[in-house]
C-alpha cells in the first residue's frame, strides 16, 4: 500500500442556487459501514430534506472502491459529480453527502451537475488534507540481558512500542511506517533475535 491523501477531520459547505439549499458534509472514512452510518444520521437531522445524495472514495489505483447515490434526483446528476469532486481533489477514505432542499425552481440535470459537483468541492476545500502513510509493525523476542541495549535503540529513534513480559523474556512489538520496516528491522540484526 503507498501514502494516500485525505481530509483530517470533517468540513461543511453552503451552497444556495436558484432557491434551492445544498448542504455539503464531508467526512474521512474508514468503511462503507461508517458512512452509511453517517448518511443515516444525516436523513435522520434533515427530515424535511428532498435528497441526500453522496459519494465516497475509498483505496487507491487498482484497489479502489467507489459508492454514489442520487438518492431520487436524474440519474448520475448527483452521486457521480460528487464523485468527481473527490477524484479531483485527489483524495480518498472520503464521504461526501450533499443535503437538497428544493426551493421551487428546477435546475434541470446540468444545473443538478453543477449544483451537487460545486458544494461537494466546497466541502474539499474547507477541509485540511493530509498525506496518509501506511503501518507497519514487527515483533521482537528477547531476554532480560539484552532489553537495556534493544530498548537504548527504541529509545533513540523515538519508536512506538508494546510490551510483554514473562519471567524469562520480552516480546516487544514495534509500530513503524511502511517504508521503514526493513530499515528499523536492521537495526536488529546484530542481536540475533527472532524478529516477525
Amino acid at each position: 500500500m503507498q501514502a494516500y491523501h485525505t481530509i483530517k477531520s470533517p468540513a461543511t459547505y453552503f451552497l444556495k442556487e436558484k432557491g434551492s439549499k445544498f448542504y455539503a458534509y464531508a467526512y474521512p472514512i474508514k468503511s462503507v459501514e461508517e458512512a452509511k452510518v453517517l448518511i443515516e444520521s444525516l436523513r435522520e437531522e434533515n427530515p424535511k430534506a428532498n435528497h441526500v445524495c453522496s459519494g465516497l472514495l475509498l483505496g487507491t489505483a487498482n484497489q479502489e472502491y467507489y459508492l454514489v447515490n442520487d438518492d431520487g434526483e436524474p440519474s448520475n446528476s448527483a452521486g457521480m459529480p460528487i464523485l468527481a469532486a473527490i477524484r479531483s481533489a485527489e483524495v480518498t477514505a472520503v464521504l461526501i453527502a450533499v443535503v437538497r432542499y428544493f426551493g421551487g425552481t428546477k435546475l434541470g440535470v446540468g444545473g443538478l451537475i453543477q449544483a451537487y459537483r460545486a458544494a461537494a468541492k466546497g466541502s474539499l476545500t474547507a477541509a485540511s488534507i493530509i498525506t496518509v502513510e501506511p503501518k507497519a509493525n514487527f515483533t521482537l523476542n528477547t531476554n532480560y540481558q539484552l532489553l537495556g541495549e534493544i530498548l537504548s535503540i527504541i529509545d533513540k529513534h523515538d519508536l512506538q512500542i508494546e510490551q510483554e513480559h514473562t519471567a524469562d523474556s520480552v516480546k516487544i512489538k514495534v509500530h513503524c511506517k511502511m517504508k521503514e520496516l526493513e530499515q528499523l528491522k536492521a537495526l536488529f540484526d546484530r542481536f540475533d533475535l527472532k524478529i516477525t
